[in-house]
């Protein structure tokens, strides 16, 4: 999956921000060098889109349903088939 690349910047943006202002004078250097370490990171995982999620919430929510309709029908079948009690 892609990363974000606004996200990424955003993010190192952030960090360089958060660096003592003694340390800030390298500040593209040390912006540059959070985003690669943050692209390898995140590139390591094993992520999906936000779409591949819904996508696969949907399929869930219908192989649910199918499984409880299968479920009950096989109760009703079950019913029928038991012998009458004496």
């Amino acid at each position: 999956m892609p990363i974000d690349p606004k996200a990424i910047d955003d993010l190192a943006r952030k960090l360089a921000a958060a660096v003592p202002e003694g340390v800030r004078q390298a500040g593209r250097d040390l912006e540059n060098n959070f985003k690669m370490v943050l692209q390898n990171a995140l590139g390591r995982l094993d992520l999906v889109t936000r779409e591949e999620f819904e996508v696969q919430q949907q399929v869930l929510a219908r192989t649910r349903e199918k499984l409880e309709s299968l479920a009950q029908r096989l109760a009703e079948l079950e019913t029928e088939l038991k012998p009458p009690r004496k």
